[in-house]
């Protein structure tokens, strides 16, 4: 078939292919700045995505410290709660007759008191006595003469008190004090 274009019918064709290039250069403008703002959305959110993990990694660090902290002080907790009933138990409970103390003098005095003789050895160290020094009765030279002495007490429930271990030698009256 034969068409025969005329100057109008092809100013017409030529008017429709510019309006559709001006409408494909449109929508080209419109996609582009859209994919141009969804790329700006998607990198936002990817950088908030990543300071959210690295904040989440952040607070499980800082929650595992406070865990470990915890039951640290939850197991220091017990045994002081441990310590305290032991302690109560032993306050509670009255001395028994024949029970002893024993007592380290320092120069005479008395410095700390003791459930045990075992007990005072063993924190004797800690006030600068030899753990195997040689430990003279306290009958054989006065107290007073001593840096460090032990000095047993036993408890007489008589009196509903504690005596010495030993009774020293009555002095005579002319050396008594």
């Amino acid at each position: 078939m034969i068409r025969i274009v005329t100057a109008k019918r092809l100013a017409l064709l030529e008017a429709d292919t510019h309006a559709a290039f001006e409408r494909a250069r449109q929508v080209n403008e419109a996609a582009r700045e859209a994919r141009d703002r969804h790329t700006h959305e998607l990198t936002a959110a990817t950088d908030r995505a990543e300071r959210a993990d690295a904040t989440t990694t952040e607070v499980g660090a800082l929650l595992a410290r406070a865990v470990e902290e915890l039951s640290a002080a939850q197991q220091e907790l017990l045994l002081k709660d441990i310590e305290i009933r032991r302690l109560r138990e032993t306050l509670s409970r009255r001395p028994r007759e024949g029970e002893t103390l024993t007592v380290l003098l320092h120069y005479g005095e008395p410095h700390t008191i003791y459930a045990s003789r075992e007990d005072a050895y063993a924190d004797t160290a800690t006030h600068g006595v030899p753990a195997n020094a040689k430990w003279v009765p306290v009958r054989e030279r006065p107290p007073a003469a001593s840096k460090w002495c032990l000095e047993a007490f036993i408890y007489d429930a008589a009196s509903n008190g504690f005596r010495r271990g030993y009774m020293p030698a009555p002095k005579s009256v002319g050396e008594a004090a």
